[in-house]
Order: structure tokens, then C-alpha cells, then sequence
């Protein structure tokens, strides 16, 4: 790796860690700077504006995140528990999709066009795997499927409240009743 992207590599690491914790709003270009060993014009070199370090960060998360789920085939329901369990192992993803959405609400995204082919991507391979068209009752199902792998780490709070107890038997039971609830949610779909 050389230099240069050595350092857009460190600044990466820097500010999804810091974008996590803090947001976009309240994310610290200096603090990015200071943790990647950094002036902190190289930021602004690099990419342009913090929204746009933002957007880069997004991009590396969701790319790992596709590369280590793949996409929606075989058994669906089990394609539900490796979500589980990736959101599981990685929650910096799902901190980082919050506060995108705090940020920009209902507003597009930068690069929209381009994130949404992703997602058309795996629309059509769970279309496929359903045996169905390629509709928005197909994305409606991959929304609802990304959300029952989802919410147990968006919000841990009120899993243990909800299930109060070891941690660890929370979740073994909430992915267990994750892929059952999918299973038989799938097996109802038109």
C-alpha cells in the first residue's frame, strides 16, 4: 500500500470511529486528524468536506457488509440470521446508518443513484429466490427482512428490557426467533 493510500485508509479508520460516536454534526475533523496522524487538511484533500469523508466511510461499511453477506439466496431465512449476526459482530454499520438518517432525514443521500443499485441488486436476487417479480412488494419484503436482522442492535436497550437476563442467551434467543419468525413469514409470501 503506498503512502497516499495509506493515509486515506488511516483517515477512513479515524472517522467511521468518530462518526459513530458523534454523528455528522458532531463528528471533529481535528479529532479524525489527530487519530490517523494527520494534519488536517489532508481530509479536505482527500476528500473534499467532511460530508463527503461521511459518505466515503458509508461506502467502505456498506461494501463490507455486502462482501460478507452476499446476497438473498438459498435459505432466506438464514440470510435473515447471517444479518443477524454480522450487525451482531460489526455495529459500527448500524451507528453509522442512524446517523445518516438523523442527518439527512428524507433528504437524498450523496451518491443515492449509485447505493440504490446495490439495492436493486439484492432486490432481484431475493426475487429470484421467492420465485417473484422484481416489485415493490419484493423490496418491501427485503426492507422488513433487514429490519427483523436489524432492530435487536439498534435497539439492545430494549431487547433487555424485553428479554432481561444474559446477553449472550438474548441473543442466541432473538436470532433463533429472527430466522423462525422469517421462515414462516416467507412461507406466507405471495
Amino acid at each position: 500500500m503506498d503512502v497516499m493510500s495509506s493515509t486515506r485508509q488511516r483517515l477512513l479508520d479515524a472517522a467511521r470511529d468518530e462518526f459513530a460516536a458523534h454523528g455528522i454534526a458532531g463528528a471533529r475533523v481535528d479529532t479524525i486528524a489527530a487519530r490517523a496522524g494527520v494534519n488536517k487538511e489532508r481530509i479536505y484533500g482527500y476528500f473534499g468536506s467532511k460530508e463527503k469523508l461521511f459518505d466515503a466511510v458509508i461506502t467502505e461499511a456498506k461494501a463490507e457488509h455486502a462482501k460478507g453477506i452476499g446476497l438473498p439466496e438459498g435459505d432466506l431465512a438464514e440470510y435473515v440470521g447471517r444479518l443477524y449476526d454480522y450487525h451482531r459482530q460489526h455495529p459500527l454499520l448500524l451507528r453509522l446508518l442512524l446517523w445518516e438518517s438523523l442527518h439527512y432525514d428524507d433528504r437524498p443521500v450523496p451518491d443515492q443513484d449509485r447505493r440504490a443499485q446495490g439495492y436493486d441488486e439484492k432486490i432481484a436476487a431475493l426475487a429470484h429466490a421467492l420465485g417473484t417479480d422484481v416489485d415493490r412488494e419484493t423490496a418491501a419484503t427485503l426492507f422488513t427482512l433487514l429490519g427483523l436482522a436489524a432492530w435487536p442492535h439498534t435497539l439492545p436497550q430494549l431487547a433487555g428490557f424485553l428479554m432481561p437476563g444474559d446477553t449472550e442467551d438474548r441473543h442466541n434467543a432473538l436470532r433463533a426467533h429472527t430466522v423462525a419468525f422469517a421462515r414462516r413469514a416467507l412461507e406466507h409470501h405471495p
